[in-house]
């Protein structure tokens, strides 16, 4: 069949008549372009774009600013309610951009005993509360192995947010929040403070030996606040005894001197 001598106005009223009386486009199509057709129907159904305005990018704070501003903070902190607020409004440590929950403490604050760790883990993040994953069950264990438990013990982390992947605390994240750990100490001004990990240790204790000369050791913590120094003891983490079960043996020496020196206090 030729379209040659088809009359253009009779096959537009025949068009109407069939119910195609509303044109989708500006421009007349080619049906028979293929790429044209595709270009007409993505037109019309994706919209275009609009360029996003660019996001401002966030500046990290120098050490000595973190730590200055967070400085501030710690020594306006009356109470743990408000230092547990002051942190929680804290923007000098770019953790908590990428953390779900602050994790700031659990425990009893007027136990004898103060634990600190080093930093919040993937289920310390979701719940908000230190050492409740896998290696906070095998803390209560341990204490319980020495007979105490979570009301015996008051627990905090030197790190309030947990870093991703649970990679190591870096140098200006520490120091950012190490006026809140001080002062948190301060508050709470336990009888006895013990360090888990090396990276707790290492920072609270500041000394530069890993945990493996560290531990079973007792140190003088001497912080600002104090009326005196704090007995303190370097432990192993337990993150760090489940995947080296070979280590608990000593780890059991450490919580048995954690228990003689309890036991001496008035």
């Amino acid at each position: 069949m030729s379209f040659e001598n088809i009359d253009p106005l009779e096959a537009l009223r025949w068009s109407v008549e069939m119910g195609a009386d509303e044109a989708i486009g500006d421009q007349p199509v080619d049906r028979y372009a293929v790429s044209d057709i595709e270009a007409v129907q993505t037109s019309a159904v994706e919209p275009p774009k609009q360029r996003e305005a660019p996001r401002p990018e966030r500046v990290p704070l120098a050490p000595s600013q973190g730590a200055a501003d967070s400085r501030a903070a710690a020594a306006a902190a009356r109470n743990l309610e408000e230092l547990r607020a002051a942190v929680g409004s804290f923007e000098g440590c770019a953790l908590r951009e990428t953390a779900t929950n602050l994790v700031f403490a659990d425990g009893n604050a007027s136990a004898d005993v103060m634990i600190l760790g080093e930093a919040p883990g993937a289920e310390e993040d979701r719940k908000g509360l230190p050492f409740v994953g896998a290696s906070g069950q095998l803390m209560d264990r341990m204490l319980a192995a020495i007979g105490l438990d979570r009301s015996h013990v008051y627990i905090s982390n030197i790190l309030f947010w947990r870093p991703p992947g649970n990679r190591n605390p870096t140098t200006a994240e520490v120091a950012a929040c190490m006026p809140f750990v001080q002062r948190h100490i301060a508050l709470v001004n336990p009888r006895v403070l013990v360090f888990v990990g090396g990276a707790s240790a290492k920072a609270m204790l500041d000394r530069k030996e890993g945990i493996m000369r560290l531990r079973g050791k007792w140190y003088d913590y001497h912080g600002p606040d104090l009326p005196e120094a704090i007995p303190a003891l370097a432990m192993f983490h337990p993150a760090y005894l489940l995947r080296s079960p070979g280590q608990k043996r000593a780890a059991w020496h450490d919580l048995l001197i954690l228990r003689a020196r309890l036991d001496e206090l008035p």
